[in-house]
């Protein structure tokens, strides 16, 4: 086997080990994918919904699903569903109101502490009271959030790409300098 080649960083390397392989390079393909202004933008709109997803619990798994799936950004999709927290419950509870109005009999009174104390103590009950109201709130959510997608991708986007546009102006006025500055041309 021929020596390697200090000049040659592929060879100089030691081989990369199966945990590099399978579950480091995962990571950080996760972490640094998507970062152009057109992805971030459409990683915080994406972000923005599941983020208001009306079943308490399941935001988190969806924004990592849809990052994988979409190779959205994951830093970024996670920060969007920890900052709209606040609103996540009223959220939650405007997706029942209209949707059990709109898709259900009518408007549905909800006492979270009394759906608390049944999810505790008579779980299947629970299933059985909520389940309906449940997929009403998801539907409505389905049919609002496109929406939201869009205002938000079509908000965002164009902020993001002036601010990539100045970032690069800046780099390029810095590295002219410093060109300038140099004594030897």
């Amino acid at each position: 086997m021929p020596d390697p080649d200090p000049s040659n960083p592929a060879t100089s390397l030691p081989p990369r080990t199966r945990w590099q392989r399978r579950v480091v390079d995962p990571i950080v393909a996760q972490l640094t994918q998507g970062l152009t202004p057109r992805k971030i933008a459409l990683t915080i709109a994406i972000g923005s919904a599941l983020a208001l997803f009306p079943i308490l619990g399941t935001t988190t798994l969806l924004c990592v699903a849809a990052g994988v799936v979409l190779k959205l950004n994951q830093p970024i999709l996670q920060a969007v569903n920890i900052a709209l927290t606040p609103l996540h419950l009223p959220v939650i509870y405007f997706s029942f109101h209209w949707g059990s109005r709109i898709f259900g009999s009518g408007p549905m009174a909800i006492d979270f502490s009394a759906m608390q104390r049944e999810l505790i103590d008579q779980p299947w009950q629970f299933v059985q009271d909520y389940s309906r109201a449940s997929l009403h709130a998801i539907e409505f959510w389905a049919v609002a959030m496109p929406v939201l997608v869009l205002v938000v991708f079509y908000t965002s986007w164009p902020i993001l790409r002036g601010i990539e546009n100045a970032r690069l102006a800046a780099l390029a006025r810095s590295t002219a300098e410093k060109a300038r500055d140099h004594p030897v041309p």
